[in-house]
Protein backbone atom coordinates (compact mmCIF):
# COMPACT_ATOMS: atom_id res chain seq x y z
CA UNK A 1 0.00 0.00 0.00
CA UNK A 2 1.43 3.40 -1.00
CA UNK A 3 0.30 6.91 -0.31
CA UNK A 4 1.72 10.23 -1.46
CA UNK A 5 0.60 12.31 1.51
CA UNK A 6 3.11 12.06 4.34
CA UNK A 7 0.64 13.27 6.97
CA UNK A 8 -1.29 10.02 6.57
CA UNK A 9 1.79 7.82 6.79
CA UNK A 10 0.86 6.44 10.22
CA UNK A 11 -2.66 5.56 9.11
CA UNK A 12 -1.19 3.87 6.03
CA UNK A 13 1.00 1.67 8.22
CA UNK A 14 -1.99 0.84 10.41
CA UNK A 15 -4.11 0.05 7.38
CA UNK A 16 -1.40 -2.17 5.93
CA UNK A 17 -1.23 -4.10 9.21
CA UNK A 18 -4.97 -4.65 9.17
CA UNK A 19 -4.89 -5.76 5.54
CA UNK A 20 -2.13 -8.26 6.28
CA UNK A 21 -4.19 -9.66 9.11
CA UNK A 22 -7.16 -9.96 6.76
CA UNK A 23 -5.10 -11.82 4.21
CA UNK A 24 -3.82 -14.23 6.84
CA UNK A 25 -7.29 -15.08 8.07
CA UNK A 26 -10.88 -14.15 7.37
CA UNK A 27 -11.78 -15.12 10.93
CA UNK A 28 -9.66 -13.14 13.36
CA UNK A 29 -9.75 -13.27 17.15
CA UNK A 30 -8.75 -10.19 19.11
CA UNK A 31 -8.42 -10.60 22.84
CA UNK A 32 -7.65 -7.60 24.98
CA UNK A 33 -8.46 -6.24 28.40
CA UNK A 34 -10.60 -3.48 26.95
CA UNK A 35 -12.73 -5.62 24.67
CA UNK A 36 -12.61 -7.90 21.66
CA UNK A 37 -14.38 -9.02 18.51
CA UNK A 38 -14.29 -12.78 18.44
CA UNK A 39 -14.27 -14.77 15.20
CA UNK A 40 -16.33 -12.32 13.25
CA UNK A 41 -18.25 -13.47 10.18
CA UNK A 42 -21.11 -11.04 9.79
CA UNK A 43 -22.82 -8.70 7.44
CA UNK A 44 -23.72 -5.25 8.53
CA UNK A 45 -22.26 -1.79 8.43
CA UNK A 46 -20.33 -0.24 11.29
CA UNK A 47 -23.45 1.68 12.20
CA UNK A 48 -25.08 -1.60 13.20
CA UNK A 49 -22.19 -2.26 15.57
CA UNK A 50 -23.05 0.90 17.45
CA UNK A 51 -26.75 0.14 17.24
CA UNK A 52 -26.31 -3.17 19.06
CA UNK A 53 -23.89 -1.71 21.62
CA UNK A 54 -25.96 1.36 22.44
CA UNK A 55 -29.19 -0.66 22.58
CA UNK A 56 -27.77 -3.11 25.08
CA UNK A 57 -26.15 -0.47 27.26
CA UNK A 58 -29.43 1.41 27.47
CA UNK A 59 -31.10 -1.94 28.08
CA UNK A 60 -29.35 -2.10 31.48
CA UNK A 61 -32.31 -0.25 32.99
CA UNK A 62 -34.73 -2.62 31.27
CA UNK A 63 -32.79 -5.58 32.60
CA UNK A 64 -32.90 -4.35 36.21
CA UNK A 65 -36.62 -3.90 36.08
CA UNK A 66 -37.22 -7.14 34.26
CA UNK A 67 -35.03 -9.05 36.66
CA UNK A 68 -36.88 -7.95 39.77
CA UNK A 69 -40.31 -8.32 38.29
CA UNK A 70 -39.52 -11.74 36.91
CA UNK A 71 -42.07 -14.37 35.91
CA UNK A 72 -45.35 -14.50 37.77
CA UNK A 73 -44.38 -17.53 39.77
CA UNK A 74 -41.56 -15.55 41.38
CA UNK A 75 -43.74 -12.69 42.62
CA UNK A 76 -44.68 -13.94 46.11
CA UNK A 77 -41.06 -14.19 47.38
CA UNK A 78 -40.22 -10.95 45.62
CA UNK A 79 -43.11 -9.25 47.43
CA UNK A 80 -41.89 -10.57 50.76
CA UNK A 81 -38.25 -9.65 50.21
CA UNK A 82 -37.39 -6.86 47.82
CA UNK A 83 -38.09 -3.96 45.63
CA UNK A 84 -37.64 -0.36 44.90
CA UNK A 85 -37.91 3.52 46.24
CA UNK A 86 -37.63 7.18 45.22
CA UNK A 87 -38.30 10.65 46.54
CA UNK A 88 -41.18 12.22 44.64
CA UNK A 89 -43.64 15.06 44.85
CA UNK A 90 -47.09 13.75 45.71
CA UNK A 91 -47.47 10.00 46.14
CA UNK A 92 -44.79 8.35 48.23
CA UNK A 93 -43.34 5.14 46.77
CA UNK A 94 -43.56 2.01 48.87
CA UNK A 95 -40.80 0.23 46.97
CA UNK A 96 -37.42 1.61 46.02
CA UNK A 97 -34.26 0.52 44.23
CA UNK A 98 -30.96 2.34 43.96
CA UNK A 99 -28.67 1.30 41.11
CA UNK A 100 -25.09 2.23 41.94
CA UNK A 101 -22.18 2.95 39.63
CA UNK A 102 -20.85 -0.53 40.43
CA UNK A 103 -24.05 -2.04 39.06
CA UNK A 104 -24.00 0.25 36.04
CA UNK A 105 -20.44 -0.74 35.16
CA UNK A 106 -21.28 -4.43 35.53
CA UNK A 107 -24.21 -3.96 33.19
CA UNK A 108 -21.89 -2.19 30.76
CA UNK A 109 -19.40 -5.07 30.79
CA UNK A 110 -22.13 -7.66 30.26
CA UNK A 111 -23.54 -5.54 27.45
CA UNK A 112 -20.17 -5.16 25.76
CA UNK A 113 -19.56 -8.91 25.82
CA UNK A 114 -23.06 -9.44 24.44
CA UNK A 115 -22.33 -7.06 21.55
CA UNK A 116 -19.09 -8.83 20.77
CA UNK A 117 -20.93 -12.11 20.48
CA UNK A 118 -23.63 -10.50 18.35
CA UNK A 119 -21.08 -9.21 15.85
CA UNK A 120 -20.81 -12.69 14.38
CA UNK A 121 -24.47 -12.41 13.38
CA UNK A 122 -24.61 -8.93 11.85
CA UNK A 123 -25.31 -8.29 8.17
CA UNK A 124 -23.74 -5.24 6.52
CA UNK A 125 -25.83 -3.36 3.93
CA UNK A 126 -24.39 -2.19 0.63
CA UNK A 127 -22.83 1.26 0.26
CA UNK A 128 -23.77 3.06 -2.98
CA UNK A 129 -22.50 6.32 -4.48
CA UNK A 130 -20.89 8.00 -7.45
CA UNK A 131 -17.83 10.07 -8.22
CA UNK A 132 -16.89 12.26 -11.16
CA UNK A 133 -18.88 14.97 -12.93
CA UNK A 134 -21.71 14.95 -15.45
CA UNK A 135 -21.40 12.30 -18.13
CA UNK A 136 -18.05 11.32 -16.65
CA UNK A 137 -19.53 10.18 -13.32
CA UNK A 138 -19.13 6.57 -12.29
CA UNK A 139 -21.62 4.73 -10.08
CA UNK A 140 -20.11 2.37 -7.52
CA UNK A 141 -21.42 -0.16 -5.03
CA UNK A 142 -19.59 -1.79 -2.12
CA UNK A 143 -21.35 -5.07 -1.41
CA UNK A 144 -20.95 -8.31 0.54
CA UNK A 145 -19.27 -6.42 3.38
CA UNK A 146 -18.02 -8.48 6.32
CA UNK A 147 -16.11 -7.56 9.48
CA UNK A 148 -12.68 -9.16 9.32
CA UNK A 149 -11.19 -7.60 12.41
CA UNK A 150 -12.04 -4.95 14.97
CA UNK A 151 -10.62 -3.27 18.03
CA UNK A 152 -13.53 -2.46 20.34
CA UNK A 153 -12.36 -0.29 23.22
CA UNK A 154 -14.16 -0.39 26.54
CA UNK A 155 -17.06 2.06 26.37
CA UNK A 156 -17.67 4.70 29.00
CA UNK A 157 -21.12 4.69 30.63
CA UNK A 158 -22.03 7.07 33.43
CA UNK A 159 -25.00 8.58 35.19
CA UNK A 160 -25.69 11.98 33.65
CA UNK A 161 -27.31 14.29 36.17
CA UNK A 162 -27.72 17.23 33.77
CA UNK A 163 -30.43 15.44 31.76
CA UNK A 164 -31.47 12.78 34.29
CA UNK A 165 -30.21 9.83 32.30
CA UNK A 166 -27.10 8.13 30.99
CA UNK A 167 -24.15 9.23 28.89
CA UNK A 168 -22.46 6.59 26.77
CA UNK A 169 -19.29 7.17 24.77
CA UNK A 170 -16.94 5.02 22.73
CA UNK A 171 -13.61 6.38 21.57
CA UNK A 172 -10.98 4.95 19.22
CA UNK A 173 -12.93 2.12 17.60
CA UNK A 174 -11.07 0.67 14.58
CA UNK A 175 -12.58 -1.86 12.18
CA UNK A 176 -11.27 -3.78 9.15
CA UNK A 177 -13.84 -4.71 6.52
CA UNK A 178 -13.70 -6.81 3.37
CA UNK A 179 -16.14 -7.08 0.50
CA UNK A 180 -16.70 -6.68 -3.20
CA UNK A 181 -16.91 -3.59 -5.41
CA UNK A 182 -18.87 -2.97 -8.60
CA UNK A 183 -18.82 0.03 -10.96
CA UNK A 184 -21.14 1.15 -13.72
CA UNK A 185 -20.00 3.63 -16.40
CA UNK A 186 -22.62 3.56 -19.11
CA UNK A 187 -22.50 0.11 -20.63
CA UNK A 188 -19.16 -0.63 -19.01
CA UNK A 189 -19.31 -2.73 -15.87
CA UNK A 190 -16.44 -3.80 -13.69
CA UNK A 191 -15.85 -5.34 -10.28
CA UNK A 192 -13.46 -6.88 -7.84
CA UNK A 193 -12.77 -7.02 -4.09
CA UNK A 194 -11.73 -4.42 -1.53
CA UNK A 195 -10.29 -4.05 1.94
CA UNK A 196 -11.31 -1.10 4.11
CA UNK A 197 -9.89 0.09 7.42
CA UNK A 198 -11.80 2.57 9.59
CA UNK A 199 -9.77 4.32 12.29
CA UNK A 200 -10.62 6.15 15.50
CA UNK A 201 -14.39 6.11 15.32
CA UNK A 202 -15.99 8.02 18.23
CA UNK A 203 -19.59 8.00 19.42
CA UNK A 204 -21.35 9.90 22.19
CA UNK A 205 -24.98 9.28 23.11
CA UNK A 206 -27.05 10.84 25.91
CA UNK A 207 -30.46 9.47 26.90
CA UNK A 208 -33.00 10.87 29.34
CA UNK A 209 -35.11 8.69 31.61
CA UNK A 210 -38.61 9.61 32.67
CA UNK A 211 -42.08 8.36 33.53
CA UNK A 212 -45.15 8.26 31.32
CA UNK A 213 -48.75 8.81 32.41
CA UNK A 214 -49.27 5.09 33.06
CA UNK A 215 -46.20 4.72 35.27
CA UNK A 216 -43.90 3.12 32.69
CA UNK A 217 -40.23 3.95 32.58
CA UNK A 218 -39.50 6.03 29.46
CA UNK A 219 -36.23 6.64 27.60
CA UNK A 220 -35.54 9.44 25.10
CA UNK A 221 -32.47 10.29 23.04
CA UNK A 222 -31.41 13.89 23.68
CA UNK A 223 -27.97 13.94 22.02
CA UNK A 224 -25.93 11.85 19.62
CA UNK A 225 -22.65 12.59 17.87
CA UNK A 226 -20.56 10.25 15.70
CA UNK A 227 -17.22 10.89 14.01
CA UNK A 228 -14.78 8.77 12.02
CA UNK A 229 -11.14 9.81 12.26
CA UNK A 230 -9.93 8.29 8.98
CA UNK A 231 -10.47 5.45 6.58
CA UNK A 232 -8.29 3.68 4.03
CA UNK A 233 -9.49 1.60 1.08
CA UNK A 234 -7.57 -0.78 -1.15
CA UNK A 235 -9.16 -2.21 -4.30
CA UNK A 236 -8.25 -5.47 -6.02
CA UNK A 237 -9.16 -6.99 -9.39
CA UNK A 238 -10.69 -5.43 -12.51
CA UNK A 239 -9.64 -1.85 -13.07
CA UNK A 240 -8.74 -1.43 -9.41
CA UNK A 241 -5.38 0.06 -10.39
CA UNK A 242 -7.33 3.00 -11.87
CA UNK A 243 -9.67 3.50 -8.92
CA UNK A 244 -6.80 3.26 -6.47
CA UNK A 245 -5.26 6.36 -8.03
CA UNK A 246 -8.40 8.45 -7.44
CA UNK A 247 -9.57 6.89 -4.17
CA UNK A 248 -9.15 10.20 -2.35
CA UNK A 249 -11.85 11.69 -4.58
CA UNK A 250 -14.63 9.54 -3.20
CA UNK A 251 -13.50 7.93 0.05
CA UNK A 252 -14.84 11.02 1.83
CA UNK A 253 -18.27 10.13 0.45
CA UNK A 254 -18.05 6.68 2.02
CA UNK A 255 -16.88 8.15 5.30
CA UNK A 256 -19.78 10.62 5.28
CA UNK A 257 -22.33 7.91 4.47
CA UNK A 258 -21.14 5.76 7.38
CA UNK A 259 -21.06 8.72 9.78
CA UNK A 260 -24.51 9.85 8.68
CA UNK A 261 -26.12 6.51 9.46
CA UNK A 262 -24.70 5.87 12.95
CA UNK A 263 -26.81 8.31 15.00
CA UNK A 264 -30.08 7.53 13.18
CA UNK A 265 -29.56 3.88 14.03
CA UNK A 266 -28.70 4.74 17.63
CA UNK A 267 -31.92 6.75 17.94
CA UNK A 268 -33.89 3.99 16.24
CA UNK A 269 -32.54 1.52 18.81
CA UNK A 270 -33.53 3.83 21.66
CA UNK A 271 -37.01 4.17 20.18
CA UNK A 272 -37.20 0.37 20.01
CA UNK A 273 -36.24 0.17 23.67
CA UNK A 274 -38.90 2.79 24.48
CA UNK A 275 -41.48 0.69 22.63
CA UNK A 276 -40.60 -2.38 24.71
CA UNK A 277 -40.70 -0.37 27.95
CA UNK A 278 -44.18 0.90 27.12
CA UNK A 279 -45.31 -2.65 26.39
CA UNK A 280 -44.13 -3.95 29.77
CA UNK A 281 -46.72 -4.62 32.43
CA UNK A 282 -46.63 -2.30 35.43
CA UNK A 283 -48.96 -4.54 37.42
CA UNK A 284 -48.90 -8.30 37.82
CA UNK A 285 -51.55 -10.79 38.87
CA UNK A 286 -50.20 -12.66 41.88
CA UNK A 287 -53.01 -15.19 41.52
CA UNK A 288 -56.65 -15.17 40.48
CA UNK A 289 -57.56 -12.81 43.34
CA UNK A 290 -54.78 -10.23 43.69
CA UNK A 291 -52.69 -7.91 41.53
CA UNK A 292 -49.45 -6.14 42.43
CA UNK A 293 -49.02 -2.55 41.20
CA UNK A 294 -45.41 -1.70 40.34
CA UNK A 295 -45.99 1.53 38.41
CA UNK A 296 -43.52 4.37 38.87
CA UNK A 297 -44.59 7.13 41.22
CA UNK A 298 -42.26 9.67 39.65
CA UNK A 299 -39.37 10.17 37.27
CA UNK A 300 -36.09 8.44 38.18
CA UNK A 301 -33.76 10.51 40.33
CA UNK A 302 -30.21 10.48 39.05
CA UNK A 303 -27.04 11.92 40.52
CA UNK A 304 -23.39 11.41 39.67
CA UNK A 305 -23.16 8.04 41.42
CA UNK A 306 -26.58 6.39 41.36
CA UNK A 307 -30.08 6.11 39.93
CA UNK A 308 -33.13 5.88 42.18
CA UNK A 309 -36.50 4.43 41.15
CA UNK A 310 -39.71 4.63 43.16
CA UNK A 311 -42.69 2.32 42.59
CA UNK A 312 -46.18 2.30 43.99
CA UNK A 313 -45.92 -1.17 45.54
CA UNK A 314 -49.59 -1.80 46.36
CA UNK A 315 -51.34 -5.16 46.41
CA UNK A 316 -54.97 -4.88 45.25
CA UNK A 317 -57.94 -7.17 45.21
CA UNK A 318 -58.60 -7.73 41.49
CA UNK A 319 -62.36 -7.34 41.77
CA UNK A 320 -62.57 -4.17 43.88
CA UNK A 321 -59.15 -2.58 43.20
CA UNK A 322 -59.74 -0.65 46.40
CA UNK A 323 -57.00 1.54 47.84
CA UNK A 324 -56.05 0.80 51.45
CA UNK A 325 -57.21 3.37 54.04
CA UNK A 326 -53.64 4.49 54.74
CA UNK A 327 -50.77 5.98 52.76
CA UNK A 328 -47.16 5.04 52.22
CA UNK A 329 -44.81 6.99 54.43
CA UNK A 330 -41.58 8.43 53.03
CA UNK A 331 -38.35 6.69 53.93
CA UNK A 332 -34.73 7.12 52.93
CA UNK A 333 -32.87 4.14 51.57
CA UNK A 334 -29.14 4.55 52.27
CA UNK A 335 -26.94 4.23 49.20
CA UNK A 336 -24.47 1.35 49.38
CA UNK A 337 -21.75 2.00 46.76
CA UNK A 338 -20.05 -1.30 47.58
CA UNK A 339 -23.02 -3.20 46.11
CA UNK A 340 -24.55 -3.10 42.65
CA UNK A 341 -27.93 -2.08 43.99
CA UNK A 342 -29.88 -1.53 47.17
CA UNK A 343 -33.58 -2.15 47.65
CA UNK A 344 -36.16 -1.08 50.18
CA UNK A 345 -39.50 -2.67 51.03
CA UNK A 346 -41.69 -0.49 53.21
CA UNK A 347 -44.21 -1.78 55.71
CA UNK A 348 -46.89 -0.18 53.53
CA UNK A 349 -46.51 -2.95 50.94
CA UNK A 350 -47.09 -5.74 53.43
CA UNK A 351 -49.96 -3.84 55.04
CA UNK A 352 -51.61 -3.26 51.67
CA UNK A 353 -51.35 -7.01 51.08
CA UNK A 354 -52.89 -7.67 54.48
CA UNK A 355 -55.67 -5.18 53.75
CA UNK A 356 -56.36 -6.83 50.39
CA UNK A 357 -56.58 -10.27 51.97
CA UNK A 358 -58.82 -8.91 54.76
CA UNK A 359 -61.10 -7.02 52.35
CA UNK A 360 -61.51 -10.12 50.18
CA UNK A 361 -62.83 -12.00 53.22
CA UNK A 362 -60.00 -14.50 53.34
CA UNK A 363 -59.19 -13.98 57.03
CA UNK A 364 -61.93 -16.17 58.43
CA UNK A 365 -62.46 -19.87 59.03
CA UNK A 366 -64.97 -22.33 60.44
CA UNK A 367 -63.57 -24.85 62.91
CA UNK A 368 -65.57 -28.05 63.56
CA UNK A 369 -64.90 -30.92 65.93
CA UNK A 370 -64.03 -33.23 63.04
CA UNK A 371 -61.00 -31.04 62.31
CA UNK A 372 -59.48 -31.68 65.76
CA UNK A 373 -57.14 -34.71 66.03
CA UNK A 374 -58.67 -37.60 68.00
CA UNK A 375 -55.80 -37.67 70.53
CA UNK A 376 -56.23 -33.97 71.38
CA UNK A 377 -57.35 -33.53 75.03
CA UNK A 378 -60.12 -31.04 74.28
CA UNK A 379 -62.86 -31.39 71.68
CA UNK A 380 -65.68 -29.11 70.62
CA UNK A 381 -68.40 -30.54 72.82
CA UNK A 382 -70.36 -28.57 75.37
CA UNK A 383 -69.95 -31.33 77.97
CA UNK A 384 -66.15 -30.89 77.83
CA UNK A 385 -66.24 -27.12 78.35
CA UNK A 386 -66.94 -27.26 82.10
CA UNK A 387 -63.37 -26.42 83.24
CA UNK A 388 -63.47 -23.25 81.15
CA UNK A 389 -67.19 -22.26 81.11
CA UNK A 390 -68.85 -23.96 84.10
CA UNK A 391 -72.47 -23.18 83.14
CA UNK A 392 -72.22 -24.34 79.52
CA UNK A 393 -72.54 -28.15 80.07
CA UNK A 394 -75.58 -27.52 82.27
CA UNK A 395 -77.37 -25.29 79.78
CA UNK A 396 -76.52 -27.26 76.61
CA UNK A 397 -75.37 -30.76 77.57
CA UNK A 398 -73.79 -33.10 75.04
CA UNK A 399 -73.93 -30.87 71.99
CA UNK A 400 -71.24 -30.51 69.37
CA UNK A 401 -69.90 -27.04 68.79
CA UNK A 402 -68.27 -25.09 66.00
CA UNK A 403 -66.17 -21.94 66.10
CA UNK A 404 -66.23 -19.06 63.65
CA UNK A 405 -62.81 -17.42 63.65
CA UNK A 406 -62.26 -14.13 61.84
CA UNK A 407 -60.15 -10.97 61.88
CA UNK A 408 -61.79 -7.93 63.42
CA UNK A 409 -59.29 -5.65 61.62
CA UNK A 410 -56.67 -6.25 58.99
CA UNK A 411 -53.27 -7.36 60.35
CA UNK A 412 -50.68 -4.60 60.73
CA UNK A 413 -46.95 -4.99 60.12
CA UNK A 414 -44.38 -2.56 61.45
CA UNK A 415 -40.63 -2.51 60.89
CA UNK A 416 -38.20 -1.42 63.59
CA UNK A 417 -34.41 -1.70 63.78
CA UNK A 418 -33.64 -5.40 63.80
CA UNK A 419 -37.21 -6.60 64.25
CA UNK A 420 -40.52 -7.04 62.40
CA UNK A 421 -43.69 -6.70 64.46
CA UNK A 422 -47.16 -8.00 63.61
CA UNK A 423 -50.42 -7.21 65.37
CA UNK A 424 -53.53 -9.39 64.98
CA UNK A 425 -57.00 -8.54 66.22
CA UNK A 426 -59.28 -11.53 65.92
CA UNK A 427 -62.53 -12.84 67.27
CA UNK A 428 -64.10 -16.23 67.92
CA UNK A 429 -67.86 -16.89 67.90
CA UNK A 430 -68.98 -20.20 69.43
CA UNK A 431 -72.18 -22.02 68.46
CA UNK A 432 -73.90 -25.13 69.76
CA UNK A 433 -75.27 -27.48 67.11
CA UNK A 434 -78.79 -28.58 68.03
CA UNK A 435 -80.09 -32.07 67.11
CA UNK A 436 -82.16 -30.51 64.32
CA UNK A 437 -79.02 -28.86 62.89
CA UNK A 438 -79.73 -25.31 63.99
CA UNK A 439 -76.89 -23.26 65.44
CA UNK A 440 -77.39 -21.61 68.80
CA UNK A 441 -74.98 -18.72 69.58
CA UNK A 442 -73.11 -19.17 72.84
CA UNK A 443 -70.46 -16.49 73.27
CA UNK A 444 -67.93 -14.26 71.50
CA UNK A 445 -64.28 -13.85 72.46
CA UNK A 446 -61.86 -11.18 71.29
CA UNK A 447 -58.39 -12.55 70.64
CA UNK A 448 -55.57 -10.00 70.43
CA UNK A 449 -51.99 -11.07 69.84
CA UNK A 450 -48.71 -9.38 69.04
CA UNK A 451 -45.74 -11.08 67.46
CA UNK A 452 -42.14 -10.10 66.77
CA UNK A 453 -39.86 -11.70 64.26
CA UNK A 454 -36.34 -11.59 62.95
CA UNK A 455 -35.31 -12.15 59.36
CA UNK A 456 -31.88 -12.59 57.84
CA UNK A 457 -30.07 -13.87 54.79
CA UNK A 458 -27.52 -16.63 55.34
CA UNK A 459 -25.72 -17.76 52.21
CA UNK A 460 -28.38 -17.90 49.56
CA UNK A 461 -31.30 -18.58 51.90
CA UNK A 462 -33.75 -16.32 53.67
CA UNK A 463 -34.60 -17.52 57.19
CA UNK A 464 -36.00 -16.13 60.38
CA UNK A 465 -37.80 -16.72 63.63
CA UNK A 466 -41.03 -15.61 65.30
CA UNK A 467 -42.01 -15.02 68.93
CA UNK A 468 -45.27 -14.30 70.74
CA UNK A 469 -44.98 -10.99 72.62
CA UNK A 470 -48.51 -10.62 73.96
CA UNK A 471 -51.72 -12.64 73.94
CA UNK A 472 -55.06 -11.73 75.52
CA UNK A 473 -58.47 -13.37 75.47
CA UNK A 474 -61.44 -11.26 76.55
CA UNK A 475 -65.17 -11.91 76.65
CA UNK A 476 -66.90 -9.64 74.13
CA UNK A 477 -70.42 -11.08 74.49
CA UNK A 478 -72.23 -14.10 75.96
CA UNK A 479 -75.62 -15.73 75.63
CA UNK A 480 -74.79 -18.13 78.48
CA UNK A 481 -73.86 -15.49 81.07
CA UNK A 482 -70.51 -14.09 82.20
CA UNK A 483 -67.46 -16.30 82.77
CA UNK A 484 -63.78 -15.79 83.41
CA UNK A 485 -61.41 -16.31 80.50
CA UNK A 486 -58.15 -16.81 82.44
CA UNK A 487 -58.11 -20.61 82.20
CA UNK A 488 -59.17 -20.61 78.58
CA UNK A 489 -56.51 -18.00 77.79
CA UNK A 490 -53.76 -20.11 79.37
CA UNK A 491 -54.89 -23.18 77.45
CA UNK A 492 -55.08 -21.43 74.07
CA UNK A 493 -51.76 -19.66 74.70
CA UNK A 494 -50.17 -23.08 75.14
CA UNK A 495 -51.63 -24.18 71.83
CA UNK A 496 -50.28 -21.00 70.23
CA UNK A 497 -46.78 -21.68 71.55
CA UNK A 498 -46.84 -25.23 70.16
CA UNK A 499 -47.82 -23.90 66.77
CA UNK A 500 -45.06 -21.27 66.90
CA UNK A 501 -42.51 -23.94 67.75
CA UNK A 502 -43.34 -25.87 64.61
CA UNK A 503 -43.39 -22.69 62.55
CA UNK A 504 -39.93 -21.70 63.77
CA UNK A 505 -38.52 -25.04 62.66
CA UNK A 506 -39.65 -24.23 59.12
CA UNK A 507 -38.49 -20.61 59.35
CA UNK A 508 -35.08 -21.76 60.57
CA UNK A 509 -34.62 -23.92 57.48
CA UNK A 510 -35.51 -20.92 55.35
CA UNK A 511 -36.19 -20.64 51.64
CA UNK A 512 -33.88 -20.09 48.70
CA UNK A 513 -33.54 -16.56 47.41
CA UNK A 514 -35.34 -16.05 44.11
CA UNK A 515 -33.25 -17.01 41.10
CA UNK A 516 -34.27 -15.87 37.69
CA UNK A 517 -33.58 -17.72 34.48
CA UNK A 518 -30.60 -15.62 33.46
CA UNK A 519 -29.33 -14.04 36.71
CA UNK A 520 -28.89 -14.63 40.40
CA UNK A 521 -28.21 -12.55 43.49
CA UNK A 522 -24.80 -12.82 45.18
CA UNK A 523 -23.31 -11.26 48.33
CA UNK A 524 -26.79 -10.32 49.54
CA UNK A 525 -27.31 -8.65 52.92
CA UNK A 526 -30.56 -7.67 54.67
CA UNK A 527 -31.32 -5.32 57.52
CA UNK A 528 -34.59 -4.24 59.12
CA UNK A 529 -34.77 -0.47 59.60
CA UNK A 530 -37.41 1.91 60.92
CA UNK A 531 -40.34 1.60 58.53
CA UNK A 532 -38.65 -0.54 55.86
CA UNK A 533 -36.46 -3.52 55.09
CA UNK A 534 -33.20 -2.73 53.27
CA UNK A 535 -31.50 -5.24 50.99
CA UNK A 536 -28.17 -4.72 49.24
CA UNK A 537 -26.76 -7.15 46.73
CA UNK A 538 -24.64 -7.83 43.71
CA UNK A 539 -25.96 -9.73 40.71
CA UNK A 540 -24.44 -12.29 38.38
CA UNK A 541 -25.68 -12.82 34.85
CA UNK A 542 -25.73 -16.49 33.91
CA UNK A 543 -24.30 -16.28 30.40
CA UNK A 544 -24.18 -20.08 30.12
CA UNK A 545 -27.98 -20.05 29.87
CA UNK A 546 -28.14 -18.12 26.63
CA UNK A 547 -28.59 -14.64 28.09
CA UNK A 548 -29.91 -12.25 25.43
Amino acid sequence: HTHTHTHTHNHTDQCSSLFKAIVRSQQVSLLSETGSCRRINGKETVKMLFRELTFNLANTVHFILQYFRGPRKMLPPVIVMFMLISFTCGENPALQVTLTDKGLQYGKNVGTEWVQERLALVTLPDINGKFGYGIMSIDYTLTGITIAKCDLPEPSVQFYQDTGGFKTSISGLSVALTGGWMTNFGIIHDGGSFNMAIFNMDLTSIVKLGKDADGHLSVTSVHCDAHIGDEQIQFHGGASWLFQQVVDLFKGQIKGKIEGTICPYVMESIETLEYHLQAMNVSFDVDEAFTFDLSLTGAPLINASSMNLGLKGVLYDIETHKDPPFEAQPFTLPEQPGYMFSMGLSEFTLNSAAYGVYSAGWLKALITDSMIPPHFPVHLNTSLMGPYIPQLPKMFPGLLMNLQIYAREFPMFSFHPGVVKLGLQGAVKAFAIQPNGTHTPLFKLNVDSKFSGKVQIVGRRLNGSMALDNYTLTLAGSEVGPFKTDTLERFTRGGMMMALSKLNVALGKGVDLPRMRHAQLVNTVLSVEEGFVAISSDAQVLTDRGFN
